[in-house]
């Protein structure tokens, strides 16, 4: 897990290679076996690989989504909101469960966030989303997330560049 994680970079740029039906299988394995809390599974993933709905999820807040647009490949994450007080938290574990199982597979992935974003002055990315693929009121878009074979190379973030500070032990402050 660690080697993952020593690699894991935002991806935005793809090949326009499809992702296989049985990565695909594998990344929605892996999602589905996401902890979450009391076990409630509030969580649903909706797979988008029409290009056209893409393009338009690309367009679902004001920054950060455009690499939708060239992504093979789209994982909505959202919740059923009456299901948790917790499935934010439940959306966020199985979202990077979703990138890092994609890069254990050889692919490359980034996260949008949706929740608490606007698509315009008044209209949030929620909404949007919602209305766009026929989600109830009472679901939540945490994120979607961009999948495909990467199109770039970032190198791995250096160790001595992690920020160690942020670390206490046994008491805020404590390094």
């Amino acid at each position: 897990m660690i080697e993952l994680l020593r690699k894991r970079r935002s991806i935005r740029k793809f090949c326009a290679e499809p992702v296989s039906s049985e990565h695909l299988d594998t990344i929605l394995e892996a999602a589905l076996r996401a902890p979450s809390s009391r076990g409630i599974n509030p969580w649903e993933f909706i797979v988008i690989d029409d290009p056209n709905l893409l393009k338009q999820l690309s367009t679902a807040k004001q920054h950060g989504a455009e690499f939708l647009k060239n992504a093979p490949l789209g994982i909505v994450v959202c919740a059923e909101t009456t299901k948790s007080d917790v499935c934010i938290e439940d959306c966020s574990i199985a979202a990077i469960i979703i990138q890092l199982t994609a890069l254990s597979l050889g692919l490359g992935s980034c996260w949008a966030q949706m929740r608490c974003r606007f698509r315009g002055e008044k209209e949030s990315a929620e909404s949007y989303i919602r209305e766009l693929l026929g989600l109830p009121e009472h679901f939540l878009v945490e994120a979607v997330i961009g999948i495909g074979h990467p199109d770039e190379q970032k190198p791995p973030v250096k160790a001595e560049t992690l920020q160690r500070k942020k670390i206490s032990y046994n008491r805020w402050g404590a390094r």
